[in-house]
């Protein structure tokens, strides 16, 4: 029995060297040959836009079949994501707005407690709030500082009689300025200490402001009884003392000590009479004296 060739290799020079040939490894790599098919296509593709775009349109049923499914799987995916995306919350569906019960924030002005509110009620009394020192607080539009101090005519700083009638005149203005405000100083500082009125009225000004407080207190000059010269030694007068009279129009105001309040809005009349004396080239009020009518 004949046993086959091993091989069918060629036993010649020329067939070895063509076999050779034949079956050594290809240099011919992948990218050489994407590279000529590149080139091929360049070479291929018409000239101009709109060429290229009437290439692109000239497809077979096929190729648009294959166009519009790779368009509409993009489509696809993009919907899912946007699904998964409204469902997880990570963005909220089109044309929806958020809502409050979407975000619970707490409320701006919660629902006061029955503690909250029972400190409340108890910090109030008619009305006022009550202040640290248990004292009701002065409301702010008749704050002390809504009040302003009155000021020195010009004549009044003559030694004349006109100028004793305007001077006793602004000092009754400051005593109603400091019922209004508490500052009792200007008052202070234009009268002696020793006289009883002066020290009277200081001393109730005080007292109320250590407690309390007083606003709307009125009193105006409506008359002038008599400017006198007085006799030193008179009446206790000093020497270059005035006596001015005049009557007074008054009205008591609001007024709170502790935490009671009361409102005297009736004017009543009275008379004063103040002893006005040029010392140290100034008006100073050295005396008087009040007497209220019935």
């Amino acid at each position: 029995m004949m046993v086959p060739p091993l091989s069918e290799r060629p036993v010649t020079d020329e067939d070895e060297e063509q076999f050779r040939r034949e079956s050594a490894p290809r240099k011919y790599t992948l990218r050489q040959r994407w590279a000529n098919h590149r080139a091929q296509a360049r070479r291929n593709r018409p000239a101009g836009v709109k060429a290229r775009v009437r290439a692109w349109m000239d497809a077979d049923i096929v190729d648009w079949g294959i166009r519009v499914s790779v368009v509409l799987l993009i489509l696809a995916g993009l919907y899912a994501i946007y699904i998964n995306g409204v469902a997880e919350g990570w963005w909220p569906a089109w044309g929806d707005k958020p809502t409050t019960a979407a975000t619970p924030t707490p409320p701006i002005n919660p629902a006061p407690t029955a503690s909250a509110t029972a400190s409340t009620e108890a910090a109030m009394s008619g009305g006022y709030q009550i202040g640290p020192d248990g004292v009701l607080v002065r409301p702010a539009e008749h704050a002390a500082s809504t009040y302003t101090k009155p000021e020195l005519p010009e004549e009044a700083k003559e030694n004349t009689e006109r100028g004793a009638e305007l001077a006793a005149e602004h000092y009754h203005a400051l005593l109603t300025y400091a019922w209004n405000t508490g500052d009792t100083y200007p008052l202070e500082d234009m009268s002696e200490d020793g006289d009883d009125l002066r020290d009277f009225y200081i001393s109730a000004i005080h007292e109320l402001y250590d407690h309390g407080w007083a606003y709307d207190v009125t009193s105006k000059v409506t008359s002038i009884v008599s400017i006198e010269p007085i006799t030193e030694g008179k009446l206790g007068a000093q020497a270059n003392t005035v006596a001015v009279v005049f009557g007074v129009t008054s009205s008591n105001g609001v007024r709170c000590v502790g935490q009671k309040t009361s409102v005297e809005s009736n004017e009543y009349n009275s008379t004063f009479a103040y002893y006005v004396t040029w010392k140290n080239e100034r008006w100073v009020i050295t005396g008087g004296s009040m007497a209220r009518e019935n």
